[in-house]
Order: C-alpha cells, then structure tokens, then sequence
C-alpha cells in the first residue's frame, strides 16, 4: 500500500504539497483526562495523537467505519462505535491499540457517550423504553454496559446526548426536543438543543437561550462548558451550575466548533475548520500540529460488475436491445443474451436515454461541466447494427446552452430531438444541422424534481401529448396536446383531478393516461387510486375501438382482403423507380387525424378496477392492456381483455416500483422492476440478464456528488435570498475538505453541514448502508432494569405481541432463562440469541414461583414492535384523557398527516366519541404530511340542522364534521405540516393551542436520490406565504396555553401537557352551558 506523510505544519514543504498533504476533517476529537493524549477519527479509522502534537498513532485499520472515540476515566481504553457487523456497535481497545473487544451485538446502532467509571460505559440506542414512562416511543434511550460487554441496562428513556460524568455521578447532558437535523445552524427556535444537569433523580434546565446549546463538559468548582450559537456561530462558552452569566472563550466566525471535551487538567479540545484545537482557560486556542502515516486516500479505480440497480430503461425499436442506466452511466445489453456494453464512462451522471428510430443512435442527459446538457452516442461502423457488439462508438454533444437541458427524445422520423430545457420550455434540436426551435414556453409546467415533465412525440412527429398545469392548481394536472408549430395547447382532460404519463397508444389514434378521476380517494384530501383512461383524437380510432369482439373480426378480414387485392394490383410493377416509390410509400407513416372538436367527448375509462398504478402499456390491435398494479402489498404485472372486459394477474412482482415498455411493433413488452428487468412475448416473462462493468472513482464520484448538491440547491431551494445564506462562499468553504473524505458517513456528514448553513428545515444528507446482516428480533416485552438476576424479568407483555397469546403462560414476574436453549446470563448479552430470528420459530424457556415451562413464539422486528408500542402510548393517553375528565371528553393523536392517520381519528371522532362533550386532538410528534385542510374542515362544524324521525333526535348537521368544542396539543417535536395543522387551527379560530412552541418548519421537501443511491439529500423546495409576504418556515407557533413536561414526571407515567389540555377545555365547555 502506497503511503504518504500527512503534516499539518511542515515548514520544508512546498506549498504543493501542503496543499495535498494537510489533514482536515479530522473528527470527534476527544483529550485523555489525563490530559496526554487525543483521540479523533479520520477517514473512518481512529487515531491518537500526543496532546501538545506530534507523530499520529493509527489505533484501528478495519474497512469499515469506526468513530465516535470516548475515553475511561483512567485513560487506558477507548470506546468508539464502528460499523464491522452492519450497524454502529460499541467496541473497547487499548490506548495504544491491538484487537477491538465488542461491547454491543444489537443490530441497531449504538453510540458511546461517556464512561460512567472505568468498567461501564453509556451509550445512545433505541430499543425499549420503560413500561411505566409516558415517553413517546420514537426516542432513544440511555443505556449503560460493561466494558466486557454482555447485557445492555436501561439507564434512562429520557433522551440524553453527549453526556458529561461529574465527580459525584452528576450528568451533564444536552436533550433532543424532535427530529429536526442536528447539523441545521443559525436558527433559534423551540427545537434547539438546551443543557440539562441530571442529579439525585432530578432534572433541571442549565440553559435558555433561543438557540443552539450543546455538548456540555464539567471543569471545576462547580463549572461546566458547552458549545452554544448564541453570537451567530458555535463557540465555546462557560458557565456556573445555577447562574446565569456566562464567559464566551472562542470567538471563531464561520465554521462551527464541534465535539468538545476536557481533560482533568483542565485543557479543552475541539475540532473546527476540520481541524484540531486545544484550549486552556486564559490563554488562545492552539491548533494541534501532528503528523501521521497513512493511506494517501485517492481512491483509485475500482472495477464492480453490476448485475441490478438499473434505475431506467429504454427499449430499441427492434426489441433486441435494452438501454438502461445504472450507478449514473449508460449501458446496452442483449435482450437475449448477457452481454453488455458500456456506453458512457463519467464521473458525472447520466440519465433519460432514448433510442433513435434506426435503434443506430442513443440519445441521453449528462451533468458534465456542472451543467445537464443533451449528448447522442451512434454506432460508426455501417455494418453493425447493434450497440451490444458494436466495435465503435461516437458520442457528440447535440446541445450546447447556458442552461439546463433534459429528458430528450427522438422524433419518430428521427429528424429532431425534443427535450425541456430550464425545467420548463419544450425545445426541440435539428439532429444534423443542430438548429434549435422552441415549442412551448414552459409557463405551464412546474418541475420539482428532474425528470417529472412528461411529453411524447406523436407517431407522425407533429403533435406532442404532455402532462401541464391547466387550471392553475398545482399539482393538479390536466393532459394536454399540441402542435410541433407552437400555438396554443388544446387541454383534453380539463378536470380537478390529477392526469399523468400520456403515450400515443393505436397507431396515434388516441393518447392513454393515468387519472385518478374515477379512484377511490383517500378520506383525507391527498392519495387516490389510479385508472388508465384513453383520449381518442379522432372519431374514426374511437369508432374502431368501440367495437366488440365479432365486429373487430369481421373489419380484419375486410381490410385483409382490401390489402390483397392492392397486393395483387401492385405485383407486375417491376421497374426500379416504383419499387423505390413502393418501398417510401411502405416506409412513410401516416398522418394523424387529430380532431380536437368535442375531443373531450372521447375519453373514456379502461381499466374496470381502480388501484394504484405504476405504468400501463397496449398492444397494437388495442385489445390487450397489461398495467402494474398494487393491489396488496407491491406493485405486480396484470393483463386486461379489453374486448372481454376481463382482468388476470400475470405475475407476482412485488416490487417497490415499476416501469412498462413495448417494441416499436406492440408485440413484445419490456418491464423493469426493482432489482430485475424482463421481456414478455405472449403472457410469458422472460428475465433479461446483463453485467455492466462499472469503474467507480469514488474520489471523482464525491466530487461530482457535492457539485450536485451545489447547483441543484441553488436551483431549487424554494427562497431566492436562500435564506441569507452566501451560497457561493458556504460551497468554497467546504469544498476544501474533499479531499479527506474516503467514505460515505463522512460525506454525508459534510453534506450536512453544508446544507446546515441554509437555516432550513428539510434539508441535511441521510446515507443508508446495508445494515445488520441479521436483525436483532423483538419478543414484545418490557423487563424490569432493577433486577439484577440470572435471565431477564418480565415487567408487562406487550399487547398484540408475541407472548400476547390465550395459551401464553407469560405474565408481569415472569423470568425468561433460556432462548433456544441457551442460558440467558448477565454476563452475555441476550441480543446475540435474537439475532436473526425475526418471524422464526424460537424456543423460550420461562419460570415463575409455580416453576419452569417452555414457549414456542415467533419473534418480531425492532419496527413492527415499534409500532405496537405506539399504539399502547395512544391507548394510555386515551384513558388518561378519560379518566381526567370523567369521561366527558374523547382523545385523538395524529401520527402522521396522511389518510391512515385521518381515517383512525375520524372514526374515533365521529363514531365512539360521537357523543362526547369535546376532543383533545394531539398532534404531537407527529413528522408531517398534508392534512392541515382536511383537520380544518372536520372539526370546524358548526350544526345548523337535526335531523329528526317522528319526533326523535337522530343526528345533527353536518353529519360528516365535529360541532362541538376542541382544543389541540403541541410540542416542539411537531414537524412540517404538524406545524401547518396547529397553525391553521390557531389561525381560523377553531380553538386554543396547548403545549410548547412548535419550530416554523412548514415547507413541502425533495428528497433527491444520488448517484450513488445510498446517499439522499433533502431541499425544501415549496413554501407557504402568509398574506404580509413572509413564509411559515422559521416562523415559531406559540400555544395558547404553554406547558411543558417535566422530564421527572414523564417517566412517572404523568402528562402534564394532556392534564391542562383536559382542564382548559371542560372549563371553556362548562363555562357555555
């Protein structure tokens, strides 16, 4: 392995290769208490380096990331978390090296926090609260284990991070309010981090400040430090258990001081600018000189032979071939054979090929030079006729503009390619003299994400079919057709309903969409089911279409015999000219007959059965529809009769998401799925097969990458002034530390903090890696963390889980001893034996004071137990609800702003509460969605009729909204559209608000998918405007009532927000009658 000297200073070196050679992005550091030693993670292995510089010690080399070092007291060990096993487990190792000892063996993710004494360590994870706390479930917990490892003990389900150790067991830590992404800055909001000193049992609020307060560390005398952003930027700060002056020790601009610790001695160490710092009290900060041996980190070229993760395809008009794109690059391959060429070879991505009608050209979209331009790769050679084996290749640029080009298509006659261009106007380019003309302006269309403005040429190549915004109501979108000439668009659906994907289908007889004009809707007013609907541009396609099954036979037949006798007419002509003419007249397509008189009249419903659909396709004659389709779980492959009216499934898919092609014939039809693609000839699917041979540069690729992210928030972030934010300088800034980066945690980091400086909800990086080989089952019960014996205690069976049986045994008391056999010991972490075994039969061994007896159950996943806890925490608060107020009021929660969650309150509201005096509707920890106009219309009615039957009450009017009083419950975790829901409520008057400030994170985001897709990044790019001009994001919503919950009282089972809710509203009930 190539290594180079690393040196932070080196006053011999040339500028050069200080430039190459300086460490940055050095992260996590943490100083020894001794005060000798500092340890940091770079490049996802962990380092210590001597405190006052020097020559670097590489502690861990293994391939997978390993961060987050914390020192034991005594400085003789370091825990840090690493991913070897798929998820962050918590591993030991020596200060001066050697093997790693692993601690934890969930497969969820740990993290070290602080060491509570030299043999037990705290750590981060989110596994299983207490049974009796009212902590909402979402949370992590504090945990702590033995630096040997074995079991993991609750220490506390009230959130805690970075945890500071005092001398007398005293925790200093900062709390975590929501979901908001801990890399945001600049922001002072409700869901900002505060300090918290956790004593005796008791919790108490260290700091107030609007902002961001965190990672505290205790010094002497009673002190501790803390970073916090109150002048504008993270700097660190001191301060005096219960005063409130404080001391601001740093005073750096720009980037943010992170990860701080001290040492016994009373040094300081953070990271900032990507590099180390130490700091002693009275004197200025010194960055730490080191020096280190390492792998010179420039990702060379690796080969990957990728056999799935094709993202798009497209067909060739033979149907021999199947251009697709996977990891951002372009390939062809055999529809018959494995065989696969490689057709672009970028760092940059590539995307929305299209084959030209000769199938001898390939047209495509490139981000190269931080632009997104129209490229066109062709086969040189004459005498080959396939991409798969062809032997040259010439790729031109076709377009060459300022601004962004993308989606390009070949018109049929291959004389022009169409694209969209500035995400909006439809251009089309002369393929030969490069000529551009526009054809649509774009003022109809609204992109959110690249590649959702939707067109198709017209077989003839003089009308386009494209989905545009008719009627001013985004996202609502109407399905429109127009001339290749320009002029005005002819809308053909012209309806409230959403209208998507148009394809010419019949020859061009008619357009085929999807709608959900004729679906079931959702309750709420967002989500419906599909159906594929046909547009008939002419009368004579829709009279041909109409037809039944023996008139569509007996019409063949004529025109079979017409086609004969022309046949037969045309057989003596044998001079050269006229078997030319005959040969241009074969070859000519015919003109379409588009009648936009009455065109509305001619569209008409398909598919007899609304579902959610992914892509539809016809064959040729019009008799036969196959669509995906998901009627269950995943979307699968269907056929409809349409002379029959019938419908069969053809095969079980079950894929996330799903494409649908044909060749240029309608005889065979191409599907991609998932992680699969397929040919089908008939109603048989054929898998094609194809091995594309990637040479990844991930060095290339992160740049690239963090370019992306550049231009595309620049383009898209929904506030032109981006928030006040230096875009430009925020990009220079941080571009810097790429080079440093060898992985994707790290990158993702970055991203983050980049991202971060927008001052805006809905944005950071989320990397996912593959995770836990085998997943950590659940047995749905809560243990009692006081019992110190052999096995685990049984403290409640979680209702609807798996001991939750007639015949289970398993009570509160309960010892389980054994799973599978093996002795559950205190020793040995019991998670070990519920790795892999979610939904497997296992063996659990159990006793009580009557003696021993054994249980066969199937465990469950972390997610489904999740979600079974969540409904106990609503079926506590409903008995809380209605045990406060005797009974008088009803108690909903909403968890997300979507259907499910309406329709469950709905029938709450409306059916067991019906006769209730008033409803508590808590909207609490809920992540968003869009339901602020459906909550306002349920519970904003106001009765104006009874109905009534020979003199009996039967139901008041409306009968389908709430007329009686409410009151809504807030907290600072409340998100996104749980930001617009209360707002809406306050605004209009329906009631009083009652909780803790929730943050103004009121935008609609884009989560964008990277090339490398392990890695997203999120930019708000809707906001909402209030009539003085200004947005909802960043504006705080204050209760009307504030409250909040005592962390102490909280773990008591108590909810103090919920008991004054209940309060307010019988009194404002009591107070009408």
């Amino acid at each position: 392995m190539k290594k180079i000297l690393l040196a932070l200073i080196a006053p011999l070196a040339t500028a050069s290769a200080m430039a190459q050679s300086d460490p940055l992005w050095m992260r996590f550091p943490a100083i020894s208490p001794d005060g000798k030693t500092v340890a940091f993670s770079y490049k996802g292995d962990i380092w210590t380096v001597p405190a006052n510089g020097g020559q670097a010690r590489q502690i861990t080399t293994n391939p997978a990331y390993d961060a987050y070092p914390v020192w034991s007291p005594d400085s003789r060990q370091i825990a840090f978390a690493s991913s070897r096993e798929g998820s962050m487990d918590i591993y030991v190792v020596g200060r001066d090296g050697g093997t790693p000892r692993r601690v934890t063996t969930d497969s969820g993710d740990e993290y070290p926090m602080a060491w509570r004494n030299d043999s037990t360590i705290m750590l981060k994870a989110s596994i299983m609260p207490k049974a009796t706390s009212i902590m909402f479930a979402d949370f992590s917990q504090v945990y702590e284990v033995s630096d040997k490892g074995g079991r993991m003990r609750l220490f506390s389900d009230i959130p805690m991070e970075d945890i500071s150790v005092g001398n007398d067991g005293a925790l200093l830590y900062h709390d975590n309010k929501g979901y908001e992404d801990p890399f945001r800055k600049h922001h002072q909001s409700p869901i900002c981090r505060d300090i918290w000193l956790y004593k005796g049992g008791n919790y108490t609020k260290l700091t107030n400040f609007a902002g961001e307060d965190r990672t505290p560390v205790w010094g002497g005398d009673n002190t501790y430090y803390y970073l916090s952003e109150e002048d504008g930027t993270f700097n660190v700060y001191k301060r005096r258990i219960g005063e409130t002056a404080k001391t601001q020790l740093t005073h750096y601009k720009g980037n943010p001081v992170r990860f701080l610790t001290r040492s016994t001695d009373g040094t300081l160490c953070y990271a900032y600018d990507g590099a180390i710092y130490t700091l002693k009290e009275g004197s200025q900060p010194v960055r730490l000189n080191l020096s280190m041996v390492a792998d010179d980190g420039s990702d060379k070229l690796r080969r990957q032979v990728l056999r799935s993760g094709a993202t798009e395809f497209a067909v060739s008009p033979s149907g021999k071939e199947i251009a697709f794109v996977v990891h951002g690059d372009v390939y062809v391959t055999s529809t018959d054979y494995t065989t696969t060429k490689r057709i672009s070879d970028t760092p940059e991505q590539e995307r929305n090929v299209n084959f030209s009608p000769d199938g001898r050209s390939l047209v495509y979209a490139s981000e190269r030079g931080g632009l997104w331009q129209i490229y066109q790769t062709s086969i040189v050679n004459k005498d080959e006729k396939q991409f798969t084996y062809a032997t040259q290749l010439k790729e031109e640029q076709l377009v060459k503009s300022s601004l962004v080009d993308m989606q390009p298509a070949y018109s049929p006659d291959g004389k022009s390619v169409a694209y969209i261009e500035d995400r909006g106007a439809l251009k089309a380019v002369d393929v030969k003299t490069k000529a551009v003309r526009q054809l649509m302006d774009g003022k109809f269309q609204y992109s959110y994400s690249d590649g959702d403005l939707w067109f198709q040429w017209s077989p003839d190549s003089k009308w386009f079919c494209l989905e545009f915004i008719g009627n001013g109501r985004d996202p609502y979108s109407d399905i429109g057709i127009v001339s290749v000439n320009g002029g005005k668009i002819t809308n053909i659906t012209n309806s409230a309903y959403i209208n998507v994907l148009p394809r010419w289908v019949l020859d061009g007889g008619a357009i085929m969409f999807i709608s959900n004009r004729y679906g079931l809707r959702s309750q709420a007013s967002w989500g419906s089911q599909d159906d594929v609907l046909l547009a008939f541009v002419n009368e004579e396609a829709f009279d041909r279409y109409r037809l039944n099954k023996e008139e569509m036979e007996l019409l063949k037949e004529t025109e079979k015999a017409e086609k004969a006798e022309k046949d037969k007419a045309n057989k003596d002509k044998k001079d050269e000219k006229k078997s030319k003419s005959d040969k241009d007249e074969k070859d000519k397509v015919k003109d379409i007959v588009v009648e936009l008189d009455k065109i509305k009249d001619r569209v008409i419903r398909v598919t007899l059965n609304s579902s959610d659909l992914a892509g539809c396709a016809i064959n040729k004659d019009g008799d036969v529809l196959y669509y995906l389709s998901r009627v269950e779980k995943d979307y699968d492959l269907w056929k409809m009769d349409l002379r029959k009216n019938s419908t069969q499934l053809i095969n079980k898919m079950n894929t996330k998401w799903a494409d649908i092609q044909t060749d240029k014939d309608g005889k065979n039809f191409f599907i991609l799925g998932g992680s699969s693609m397929h040919k089908m000839s008939g109603d048989k699917l054929t898998p094609i097969t194809y091995s594309a041979v990637v040479k990844m540069n991930r060095a290339k690729e992160r740049e690239y990458m963090f370019e992306n992210v550049n231009r595309e928030v620049a383009r898209r972030f929904y506030n032109t002034n981006m928030h006040g934010c230096d875009w430009d300088a925020t990009i220079k800034n941080y571009r810097k530390f790429l080079p440093h980066i060898n992985n994707n945690y790290d990158f993702s980091y970055m991203l983050s903090e980049v991202l971060g400086e927008l001052n805006a909800s809905h944005t950071g990086s989320r990397y996912y890696p593959n995770g836990s080989a085998e997943t950590t089952a659940q047995l749905g019960l809560f243990f009692d963390w006081n019992y110190t014996g052999k096995g685990l205690k049984v403290s409640e069976v979680v209702e609807y889980g798996p001991f939750d049986r007639a015949k289970s045994k398993v009570r509160p008391g309960t010892i389980i001893t054994k799973i599978n056999g093996t002795d559950i010991t205190v020793e040995n972490d019991y998670t070990t034996l519920l790795n892999g075994q979610v939904g497997k039969k296992v063996l659990v061994t159990c006793k009580n004071a009557s003696g021993e007896w054994e249980e066969v159950v199937k465990p469950i996943s972390a997610g489904m137990n999740n979600a079974l806890l969540y409904k106990r925490w609503v079926k506590r608060q409903e008995a809380l609800c209605d045990s406060l107020s005797g009974g008088r009021l009803g108690y909903v929660h909403l968890q997300q702003m979507n259907d499910n969650s309406y329709r469950e309150i709905y029938e709450k509201v409306l059916g067991e509460y019906n006769k209730k005096d008033g409803i508590v509707i808590d909207t609490r920890f809920n992540g968003g969605g869009r339901l602020h106009e459906d909550i306002q219309i349920l519970f904003s009615g106001e009765k104006y009729l009874t109905q009534v039957v020979r003199g009996r009450e039967a139901c008041d009017m409306p009968s389908r909204r709430w007329n009686r009083p409410t009151i809504m419950l807030q907290c600072e975790a409340n998100y996104s559209n749980a930001h617009g829901t209360p707002w809406v409520y306050k605004h209009t008057g329906m009631g009083k608000l009652v909780g803790m400030p929730v943050p103004g994170t009121m935008t609609s985001v884009n989560w964008i998918t990277m090339q490398d897709e392990s890695l997203i990044f999120g930019i708000p790019i809707i906001g909402y405007r209030l009539a003085d001009g200004s947005y909802l994001e960043n504006q705080q919503l204050d209760p009307d009532i504030r409250v909040a919950n005592d962390p102490a009282v909280i773990v008591t089972g108590r909810d103090q927000q919920l008991e004054a809710a209940v309060k307010e509203l019988l009194q404002e009930i009591d107070a009408k009658k």
